[in-house]
């Protein structure tokens, strides 16, 4: 594929595809349980890896392109995105500005204090009255606020949406599933499944897209961590779209394409259940791979309950990817 769009390179790639054979032993065996391959782009290296490092390669690429300063982006205290956006930016030469809802003095641990160390502008406000969304109002309010004073300051600000959703952003996955597909064939695997946690939907998006372009043998599965379905799937569709227009490839993403479980988010955003602190359990202590509470840990706690339900042909194979979120282990130490 030949891009429109420049990418930086930030992101260690390829990132390998393992196979989990003691985790589905734990699972019942070759009797119960399908082979497991996760995609481990918790091993992309940048801030200590996740799946952003691919969106960032083009959006950071893009902001610098056009001429800007300063970075801005969103996201929770403990957001990956947040983290590796900071990185990304100072790795470019940039300023970065992040505006993060917490309650009152968050403690600085996880994620929260690499922001810190990236010596990023840190401006909070309160989380959303619904814990079950990511995003409120008083965000965008103080986004605009804040883009408004780096112009008045004569600065030259770059918004990045959350989760670095966006047009350019979902060509981050829409080119790393050649990656992906090209990996499954040299296994000579064709898995039923990629199954991947979806927060504000731009790998969603990306990975549909890749999927139906490069012919992938697999139905890409987002398991949802967060509410709000009807806009976040609007957003999907609309970004996907976007890439597919950036990219100057024909394949079109429609609505019945996005996939997203809603079972498996529990309380709401942040919040884990007792099914991921099992999944997370069961991965580090069978496979020595750490997943995190607020996103892989829900998606692999949907994969197992999947193979304990026999949903799955035990004759098969599914995938996994692991988008990271590691540093958040630290913040939520109260699970484990």
């Amino acid at each position: 594929m030949q891009l429109s769009m420049r990418r930086l390179p930030l992101a260690t790639l390829p990132t390998p595809l393992h196979d989990l054979p003691r985790l589905r032993e734990a699972l019942g065996g070759p009797s119960r349980c399908p082979r497991l391959l996760m995609k481990r782009d918790d091993l992309t290296g940048l801030a200590l890896g996740g799946n952003k490092a691919r969106k960032l390669e083009f959006l950071i690429a893009d902001a610098v392109d056009q001429g800007a300063t300063v970075v801005l982006t969103t996201g929770a205290a403990q957001s990956n995105h947040a983290r590796m956006t900071a990185a990304a930016a100072r790795a470019a030469g940039l300023d970065v500005h992040l505006v993060l809802t917490a309650d009152a003095n968050p403690p600085m641990q996880g994620n929260l204090l690499l922001d810190r160390l990236f010596d990023a502008t840190i401006h909070y406000v309160p989380p959303p009255a619904d814990p079950t969304l990511a995003t409120s109002d008083e965000e965008a309010a103080k986004v605009a606020e804040v883009m408004a004073d780096l112009r008045a300051r004569g600065e030259r600000p770059y918004e990045i949406p959350v989760g670095g959703s966006s047009g350019v952003g979902v060509l981050g996955y829409t080119y790393g599933t050649q990656e992906i597909v090209a990996q499954l064939e040299a296994e000579h695997d064709r898995p039923m499944r990629l199954y991947f946690a979806s927060g504000s939907r731009g790998t969603q998006a990306g990975l549909t897209l890749g999927a139906k372009w490069c012919a992938a043998p697999y139905d890409v599965y987002g398991v949802a961590v967060s509410g709000g379905e009807s806009f976040k799937r609007e957003r999907a569709l609309r970004i996907a779209n976007e890439a597919a227009a950036l990219a100057g490839i024909a394949t079109r993403v429609t609505a019945d394409d996005l996939v997203t479980d809603q079972g498996y988010f529990g309380d709401g955003y942040g919040i884990a259940t007792r099914e991921c602190v099992e999944a997370i359990r069961l991965l580090a202590r069978h496979e020595g791979i750490l997943l995190d509470p607020v996103y892989t840990g829900k998606a692999m706690a949907c994969l197992i309950d999947h193979v304990r339900t026999n949903q799955l042909d035990p004759a098969g194979s599914v995938a996994f990817l692991h988008t990271g979120g590691v540093p958040a282990l630290f913040a939520h130490h109260n699970l484990f």
